[in-house]
């Protein structure tokens, strides 16, 4: 349901037991200015939002990615294949 807000301010309890139902729209000259929603609306949009502002997984590689430069550990060791040859470096491979 849609309210304007002179009748949103008359009417405010019947607005706020409205919103177990539906959100309630409040309007003001045409203008949607304002959305009642339910107490459990919120919550669950505070948990969509926490989750959207959870760290993407690339965010969270570059914070150990710094945590292990400052530590002095700019990357991983690799040792040189030993157990196959690498085709990139046969002589001609790259000609």
């Amino acid at each position: 349901m849609t309210w304007n807000i002179a009748s949103a301010k008359q009417q405010f309890s019947e607005v706020v037991r409205l919103t177990a139902e539906e959100p309630q729209a409040i309007y003001n000259r045409d203008k949607p200015v304002a959305v009642l929603i339910s107490a459990q609306e919120f919550e669950e949009f505070k948990r969509w939002k926490a989750e959207r502002q959870r760290p993407t997984l690339a965010q969270q590689f570059d914070e150990i990615r710094a945590l292990l430069a400052a530590q002095g550990l700019d990357g991983i060791e690799i040792p040189p294949r030993t157990n196959r040859p690498n085709p990139m470096d046969e002589p001609g491979y790259w000609d």
